[in-house]
């Protein structure tokens, strides 16, 4: 597949099915931008050949220290690593070696200073505490945000927004001012408050 130029400054000359999954694919997944997605694989159909040298893959984020310190994983050598690796291309076959996994690589055998478990918030004397998650997140369910308002007890309001998307604060009208009326006046909406979709 040929590459349009500014993809070409990004990730070189020809796109590999990694770069076309974690560059590409992956971002529009994360904005939600299906429509996006469709116009940059039609681009690339459409675009004449690059000659050059073959891309690299792509670097790990500068976050997956952290990434390694605030998760505990359950795969402990590359044979369990490797497992995990078959059995999501057995199921998804057309996004091949995503980046999660990459990060789950990076990480064997460093220490995890701060794993996952539930919250023990002192709230007595602490403001409420809003969260906000799409509905439709392909990176932090809405399960798991849930989870946190209600780990939060009495001081927990979960806002959605009924769309997709990683990052919702700025989904919309509705989104951000109802996080802005939170930030300026630590005014929280009524529980199970939905925004509605956008885009």
């Amino acid at each position: 597949m040929a590459t349009p130029p500014d993809l070409v400054r990004r990730l070189g000359p020809t796109v590999s099915s990694i770069d076309l999954v974690n560059a590409i694919a992956f971002r529009r997944f994360y904005e939600g931008d299906f429509a996006g997605l469709a116009k940059e694989i039609d681009a690339m159909d459409k675009s004449a050949p690059v000659n050059g040298p073959a891309p690299k893959l792509s670097p790990l984020p500068p976050a997956t220290p952290m990434f390694c310190s605030d998760w505990h994983l359950p795969v402990r050598d590359y044979r369990e690593y490797a497992a995990l690796v078959r059995q999501m291309n057995a199921t998804a076959p057309d996004m091949p070696y995503l980046l999660p996994l990459r990060m789950v690589a990076a990480c064997l055998g460093a220490p995890t200073a701060n794993p996952q478990h539930r919250l023990e918030p002192t709230t007595h004397q602490a403001p409420p505490v809003l969260l906000s998650n799409a509905l439709h997140d392909p990176a932090t369910p809405h399960r798991w945000a849930a989870s946190v308002a209600r780990q939060f007890g009495l001081k927990g309001v979960l806002l959605t927004y009924d769309g997709w998307g990683h990052g919702s604060a700025t989904s919309g009208p509705c989104m951000e001012n109802t996080i802005d009326r939170y930030l300026t006046d630590l005014a929280v909406p009524p529980r199970g408050t939905h925004c509605p979709a956008v885009r």
